[in-house]
């Protein structure tokens, strides 16, 4: 029987490990790059795919093949700028080898799946149709595209670009530039060399025509090269976001003594390993290990670096600053403050103040803290200022290489004068600020009644105890940071809204309920009332999700709960608890509420902390067993790995974190909880030279369950460590097995 059994784990790792088609081929690279797959969740649970991002860590030359998601064979274009995250491009690129015509510049291009390789430092596919060889590398702020034409037969590059405003190409010789508008005012350029002479030619009224340059909205441009010269034809190319003049300084500055695709291939793949494997483990199986540093991999997608010659250009004043300081940009931080920044804390410090010294300059060219810091400025997206709580975890861990009274300045203005409506920027309103600052809670409508107050989006709606909870925990993190640098007035002040949460409190429902304006419960199904995505009153997710957004004051929601036991039964209940209805008509209304285990949503951000509640409890053995359930269940090593919108490292960095076996439940404490380490041995090396490890003794898919823990030699009795204890070179060691201590860790 023991035998039969090892077979048969032998066979699903075997199953595993094929999950995805050419594995092998795929995972070239040195020590752990060889498990990062970026095709891991590249077909969306319900709304966005991961992309398959090829890039330098963090820098701003970004490529992937725009077509649907991984299911879709064929390919529009290539780009040669990903602008942002999810939120556009700049100049196509596209071969073929038949006729130039208009028809040919909207044709899609059929490739095999089996035959593309995507690292995150180099791309391959093969055009079936055109029996055409795309190859692509990045550098920071150049890029080269390789096309291996077929011996015989045209060979033409077609040129385009992504946004229908004022844009230019122009081809003299080898030479080209380009400018592409990009929403609405910012202008992109591109400056490349190819490596034959073509000739060049424009789409003229939809005809091809003899000509060097065009300009206009959606312009076509096309260059022709002859067979003599050799079926291969390289473009190298620089953008920028400054000038042309800079787009050239960048090319020169990096292809600097004819360095080409082989060298940026290979210095690719050293930026790469450096990240990569700062983070070792040992134990596991493949599996695990492929879909925890694939989870690491997509935590350097963004944000991006756009500094470029000490200059940057700015989308907060529309101006180009001089500063010999990184300046980033594309962090959507509703996303990235619970898990994506706290991990930056830890492997790289230095950048996450270069990224905050960012939100400060944005503030002081824009007159605001960003919420979505995005090339255009402050993209107004989701709710609340959880920028104010990155500052805080990024203070109190010790980071402070920024301007830290110009950074409050910027966080208070936003805490007392900005709106808090979702998907607005701005000034506040004459009426649901002033109410929310006197009363401690955002009002909300009765289910029919019509919206009267100007500025409140017509689809997001108020979200109105979405917005309050959220608020109570910015205002806590403002008030923690006016206490850090004497502000004693102003922590009074903030400390007493950071209580605001229990406004919505019902003891009847046991759920935080919207309220309207004269006080009084509105009575709602929590489960699936508030129109799309309950933004009437919640957000993306419903009152069972909610009823958890208290990270900044656990133990309050503990009381408010009755204490320990019900508090607990109540996260029982929550994975246990049904949807009321079927699948299909929850998620019609719900699509970001996707992997569901009760009322539970691991697809969507707002649930990540919930599992590691039950540290505060007497039961820390359930954060062990859900944690483990979670991450077996739904990030898999495959297309559908991620179960719901992974939002560039918003997603991954939880799996990150969850998968080493600790993570910080309440950004803005140095603290970090212990669930259940995938590893039998985690070694972080620390930008202070030092080495946190954790060690998991007999971990494996069975044995998840603490028996005992030692910091640094001495019994640990309590599921908490600090951030010194990390940062220090700690070793936190765990014995593990197969069933619960459920003494462990209630002390």
């Amino acid at each position: 029987m023991i035998k039969k059994i090892k077979r048969y784990v032998s066979a699903l790792t075997l199953l595993s490990a094929c999950s995805l088609p050419g594995l092998a081929q795929q995972n070239s690279g040195e020590g752990n790059l060889k498990y990062v797959d970026t095709r891991i969740g590249n077909v969306g649970a319900l709304l966005e795919p991961t992309r398959p991002t090829v890039q330098l860590p963090n820098q701003m030359m970004r490529m992937f093949p725009i077509r649907k998601d991984y299911l879709d064979d064929q390919i529009s274009s290539f780009p040669l700028l990903i602008v942002s995250h999810r939120m556009g491009e700049a100049f196509s690129i596209k071969p073929t080898t038949g006729a130039v015509t208009a028809k040919a510049f909207n044709e899609r291009m059929t490739y095999d799946h089996d035959l593309e390789i995507i690292r995150p430092w180099y791309y391959k596919t093969y055009l079936i149709d055109q029996d055409i060889t795309v190859e692509y590398v990045p550098g920071i702020k150049t890029g080269i595209y390789k096309f291996e034409f077929p011996a015989k037969g045209e060979k033409n590059l077609l040129l385009g670009t992504y946004n229908g405003d004022a844009s230019a190409w122009n081809i003299n010789g080898n030479e080209i530039t380009g400018m592409e508008t990009y929403h609405g005012d910012i202008k992109i350029y591109t400056y490349g060399i190819f490596s034959q002479t073509g000739t060049p030619g424009i789409l003229n009224n939809g005809i091809p025509a003899a000509g060097t340059s065009v300009n206009g909205k959606n312009i076509k441009a096309f260059i022709s090269f002859n067979n003599a010269a050799g079926s291969t034809v390289e473009l190298k190319y620089a953008v920028s976001f400054v000038s042309a003049e800079q787009a050239k300084a960048n090319f020169e500055t990096e292809f600097k003594g004819d360095r080409g695709f082989d060298q940026l291939k290979q210095s690719g793949e050293q930026a790469w390993s450096k990240v990569i494997n700062q983070i070792d483990v040992k134990g596991g199986t493949e599996a695990q290990k492929r879909s925890f540093y694939s989870a690491l991999y997509r935590c350097y997608e963004r944000p991006v670096n756009i500094s470029e010659g000490n200059k940057y250009y700015s989308g907060y004043d529309k101006k180009i600053h001089e500063s010999k300081r990184a300046f980033y940009v594309d962090d959507w931080t509703w996303d990235t403050y619970l898990a994506h920044h706290p991990l930056r804390t830890i492997l790289d410090p230095a950048q996450e103040e270069d990224i905050l010294n960012s939100y400060v300059n944005m503030y002081q060219q824009s007159g605001w803290v960003p919420t979505f810091p995005v090339l255009f400025g402050d993209h107004a997206c989701m709710n609340g200022f959880h920028s104010t709580v990155s500052f805080l975890d990024a203070y109190n861990k010790g980071l402070r290489n920024y301007d830290t009274k110009v950074a409050y300045e910027g966080m208070r203005k936003n805490a007392t004068q900005a709106t808090m409506m979702p998907w607005m920027n701005g000034p506040k309103g004459p009426f649901l600020e002033d109410f929310y600052y006197a009363n401690g809670y955002i009002p909300a409508l009765h289910p029919g009644e019509k919206e009267t107050i100007p500025g409140v989006h017509g689809f997001e709606k108020r979200q109105a105890v979405a917005v309050t909870l959220g608020a109570s925990y910015d205002d806590w993190a403002l008030a923690q940071y006016a206490k850090n640098i004497g502000k004693t007035a102003d922590y009074n002040l903030f400390i007493k809204r950071a209580d605001n949460y229990k406004k919505l409190w019902s003891d009847k429902d046991m759920l935080f309920m919207p309220k309207d304006d004269k006080g009084k419960f509105i009575n709602i199904d929590p489960k699936f009332d508030g129109g799309m995505g309950g933004r009437d009153y919640y957000d993306e997710n419903n009152g069972w999700t909610y009823q958890w957004q208290v990270q900044h004051d656990v133990p309050g929601l503990v009381s408010l709960m009755g204490g320990k036991e019900k508090f607990e039964a109540r996260l029982d209940q929550l994975f246990r608890e049904g949807l009321g209805r079927s699948k299909y008509e929850l998620q019609a209304k719900f699509p970001d509420f996707t992997g569901i285990v009760g009322q539970f949503s691991m697809g969507n951000e707002p649930s990540f902390h919930i599992p590691y509640l039950y540290n505060f409890t007497d039961a820390p053995w359930k954060t062990q067993k859900r944690i483990r359930f979670l991450l077996d269940v739904w990030y898999k090593d495959n297309i559908f790995g991620i179960p719901g919108d992974e939002d560039g490292g918003g997603m991954t960095a939880f799996v990150v974190f969850s998968s080493m076996g600790f993570y910080p439940v309440t950004p803005g404490k140095p603290v970090y909880t212990i669930g259940s380490p995938m590893f039998e041995n985690v070694t972080v090396d620390l930008p202070n030279g030092k080495k946190f490890r954790l060690i998991a003794n007999n971990a494996s898919v069975e044995n998840k369950y603490i028996q005992s823990a030692k910091l640094n030699g001495k019994a640990l009795n309590t599921p908490w460590f600090t951030h010194a204890d990390l940062v220090s070179g700690g070793t936190l060691e765990l014995e593990m097995g197969p069933k619960p201590n459920k003494q462990w860790g209630v002390q």
